[in-house]
């Protein structure tokens, strides 16, 4: 019999896809010329929030801005840990002004944000486990931020290389489960980091190229329940054989660019 695991109500912040588009590119998933069907992304963004909400989570939203058309990205706006808020600059400049309106959020809500000198994407590459913070560099967030990650938070930081570039961010090729699993593809990593992760997680889930093309890594687990991509059909089977509830949600509208279920979600954490 699988482990019956225990799930965790958690607290996340969102963006409305209102103003979401493909108007540049930043990543190999993305082509200027790829058409958005607004209608069913704010559809398929709706359904994750039903899925959150109906899981017993907290879900509050940030407000879109007009020009802005990867503000959906909440993940990529801030690490929050204990209540405290390690801000976001944005490796393109496309998307620098995310930063502001996320923080602005943040304040009004009651907390200080620090906003850091290096180039850093927030939960993109920025994965809490419990004990320290796994943190991606290869494409987009900085060693030097996670320097300053550390010292911020007093929180070990545990720097991992990312080297291919459909999976830019940390957050496409690894998810934490709970405090003592992750799952993730080790293709998508340095053979130094492979080997960090091996001995940090050696009963890791380690999924497929497909499952991870598929965005299948982009989701995120109450412990319990984890709400991931369908076409991570290889993955799923994997989850549901340890004891965990995969909820499919289907995003594929915001693959078009690069991002998924986390990509979406930003948790804060008290």
């Amino acid at each position: 019999m699988p482990e019956r695991r225990v799930p965790r109500a958690r607290r996340f912040l969102v963006c409305e896809p209102r103003h979401f588009a493909v108007q540049y590119a930043i990543n190999p998933w993305m082509h200027p010329d790829t058409q958005v069907d607004v209608a069913l992304a704010r559809d398929q963004w709706r359904t994750l929030i039903e899925a959150y909400r109906s899981h017993g989570h907290t879900v509050e939203s940030v407000e879109p801005v007009a020009g802005l058309p990867d503000m959906v990205f909440a993940a990529n706006s801030a690490l929050v840990l204990e209540g405290r808020v390690f801000g976001s600059l944005f490796h393109a400049e496309q998307r620098r002004p995310e930063s502001t309106a996320y923080d602005t959020w943040f304040k009004t809500a009651g907390f200080d944000v620090y906003r850091p000198e290096s180039v850093c994407e927030g939960e993109g590459d920025l994965v809490p486990t419990g004990r320290y913070v796994l943190a991606g560099t290869g494409f987009r967030t900085t060693p030097q931020a996670h320097r300053e990650v550390q010292e911020f938070f007093g929180v070990p930081v545990i720097g991992l290389q990312l080297v291919d570039p459909y999976f830019y961010h940390l957050d496409t090729a690894l998810f934490v489960l709970d405090e003592d699993t992750v799952a993730y593809y080790p293709e998508a990593f340095s053979p130094g980091s492979r080997e960090v992760l091996a001995r940090l997680y050696p009963d890791a889930v380690l999924a497929t190229r497909a499952d991870a093309l598929a965005f299948g890594l982009n989701s995120v687990s109450d412990g319990r329940h984890v709400f991931v991509a369908p076409g991570a059909t290889a993955l799923t089977e994997q989850l549901a054989h340890r004891g965990y509830v995969p909820v499919p949600v289907d995003l594929s509208e915001f693959h078009k660019a690069g991002g998924g279920i986390k990509c979406c979600t930003q948790e804060i954490r008290s």
